[in-house]
C-alpha cells in the first residue's frame, strides 16, 4: 500500500501524458506531489526526507518545464534523484562509522562489515547506472519512449536489483548460520561433573568421622578383651 502511495504522482503523470501531453502531465505530477506531501504532513505531522527532496525537484524542474515550455527539465529529474542518492551513499563511507544502507537495515539483518560495504557500493553503481540510462533514453529517443521508460523501465530495473540484492543477502546470512559454532556441550558436562563431585563430597566421610569410628572400634575391642 505504501509503495502504491509513493507511486501515486508517477501513475497520474503517466495517465495525464497518455490523455494529453507532456506539459499537462508535468503540471499533474507537480500538483500530485504537493498533495502527497501535504497529506503525509497532516496525517503524521512529519515528512520523510525522500518526499521533501522529491517535492523540491518536481516543483523546481516541473516549474521550469512549464515556464520555459522545455520538456528537457522534467526529463532530468530521475537522473538528478538517482545521482543524488549515489552521492549520499558514497558520502556515508567517509562520514560516520557505517554505510547508510547498514544504518537503515542493520537493526533487521546481521551481516559482516565487508558485505555491508559491498552492498553500499552496489547501490551506488545502480544509482549511477539508472541516472545514465535515463539520460540516454531521454535524449536519444522520443518523449513517448522516455515516459514508458520512466514509469516501467526504471521500476523494472529497481525491482530486479532489489531481488538480486535479496539473494545476495540471503546467501551471506546462510554462510553466517553455517559458520556459527554449535552450542558448546562442555558447560553442561562440567556442570554434571560438578554435581557428581558435590554428591561424592557429600557422601564421602570426613577424616574426623573415620578417626572417630576407629576409636570407637578400638574401645569396643578393649572392652571385649577385658571381659
Amino acid at each position: 500500500m505504501k509503495l502504491l502511495f509513493d507511486l501515486f504522482p508517477v501513475i497520474l503523470f503517466f495517465i495525464a501524458y497518455q490523455m494529453y501531453d507532456i506539459y499537462t502531465a508535468t503540471m499533474v505530477i507537480v500538483l500530485a506531489t504537493i498533495v502527497q506531501v501535504a497529506y503525509l504532513y497532516i496525517k503524521h505531522k512529519r515528512v520523510e526526507k525522500l518526499h521533501i527532496i522529491t517535492l523540491v525537484l518536481v516543483v523546481l524542474l516541473g516549474g521550469l518545464t512549464l515556464i520555459l515550455q522545455d520538456e528537457a527539465f522534467i526529463k532530468w529529474k530521475p537522473t538528478i534523484v538517482n545521482w543524488g542518492f549515489a552521492i549520499v551513499f558514497l558520502g556515508s563511507h567517509y562520514i560516520g562509522q557505517k554505510p547508510i544502507i547498514q544504518r537503515m537495515m542493520g537493526s533487521m539483518i546481521e551481516l559482516p562489515e565487508q558485505v555491508w560495504s559491498r552492498l553500499s557500493w552496489l547501490w551506488i553503481g545502480f544509482f549511477v547506472l539508472s541516472g545514465a540510462a535515463n539520460l540516454y533514453v531521454a535524449f536519444n529517443y522520443d518523449t513517448d519512449t522516455w515516459v514508458n521508460f520512466k514509469v516501467f523501465g526504471l521500476m523494472a530495473m529497481t525491482i530486479i536489483f532489489i531481488v538480486l540484492q535479496g539473494l545476495y543477502i540471503h546467501r551471506h546470512m546462510d554462510d553466517l548460520e553455517q559458520n556459527d559454532p554449535e552450542p558448546d556441550a562442555k558447560p553442561i558436562e562440567a556442570s554434571a561433573s560438578n554435581q557428581e563431585n558435590n554428591t561424592m563430597e557429600t557422601t564421602k566421610p570426613s577424616s574426623n568421622e573415620i578417626e572417630s569410628t576407629h576409636k570407637t572400634d578400638a574401645s569396643n575391642n578393649d572392652q571385649e578383651g577385658t571381659k
